[in-house]
């Protein structure tokens, strides 16, 4: 029983600690053009060391490890196929979607996709600690960690993808939802990880960068233009800088 708790902790706080930062969005007035500047240059700051720190340095941690010689091959081809996969939703979405004539709310469900996206190998992640930890009747302590520090960081994620969201929607409710859905897929590939832990590892090289390709596609794409639009645009990168350092200081001290 107490491993099932144990588990069941582990892949309950990843999504919890979503909804948390995601429930951030209600304490908010109207949007601003200073505190779109801000939502912008944070969510950015976020992303991107979110995609180097938590994403690309483990990919390659990964790819070390499976591929010997060659590991830079799965981190580069992922990468690069992370930005063909936003290049071809943005086709899709707007061939067939009725917001191709909306480029806001395209942004905003594009940063959406994105770090829901980049989840999905965090939640793998927390599934194959648990499921190895499992698998030899270990202590659940190393495991219980690796999850704390994704859910500490999955806190200002939820916050990143709430707020542009509530500034394109216009409604606190809609953009609580969405940023408290984008971390959904974490739990659902944690039960994955746990139940193939020893099969799926040789992908998460591939994930992992693919996740940081798309990420850095939308913050290139869609929200870095926008900090050059507006007369405070000094606010918007000090807002990205500190964003950055947030997410940085979260994933080397956790």
């Amino acid at each position: 029983m107490d491993d099932i708790f144990y588990i069941i902790i582990g892949f309950s706080i990843i999504f919890i600690m979503t909804i948390l930062g995601a429930s951030c969005v209600f304490f908010l007035k109207k949007p601003s053009n200073l505190v779109n500047m801000l939502t912008i240059g944070f969510a950015s700051g976020i992303m991107l060391s979110a995609s180097i720190w938590s994403l690309l340095l483990p990919s390659i941690e990964y790819a070390e490890s499976d591929y010997g010689d060659v590991f830079i091959l799965p981190v580069a081809l992922g990468f690069l196929l992370g930005g063909i996969f936003m290049v071809l939703l943005d086709k899709i979405t707007g061939h067939f979607s009725n917001l191709k004539n909306d480029k806001s709310k395209m942004k905003a469900y594009k940063l959406f996709t994105a770090v829901t996206v980049h989840n999905i190998p965090e939640g793998l992640s927390v599934g194959f600690a648990f499921g190895a930890v499992f698998a030899t009747s270990g202590n659940f302590l190393p495991a219980i960690m690796v999850a704390v520090g994704i859910a500490l960081q999955n806190f200002p994620e939820g916050l990143a993808v709430a707020l542009p969201m509530y500034k394109t929607l216009g409604k606190k409710g809609k953009a609580f939802l969405l940023g408290s859905l984008s971390g959904i897929v974490e739990p659902i590939f944690a039960i994955i990880g746990f139940f193939l832990a020893t099969e799926l590892t040789f992908l998460m090289p591939w994930l992992l960068a693919f996740s940081a390709g798309a990420m850095i596609y939308v913050v290139i794409e869609e929200l870095l233009p926008e900090l050059h639009i507006n007369e405070k645009t000094t606010i918007g990168t000090w807002a990205f800088m500190f964003g950055f350092v947030i997410m940085m200081l979260l994933d080397l001290c956790l």
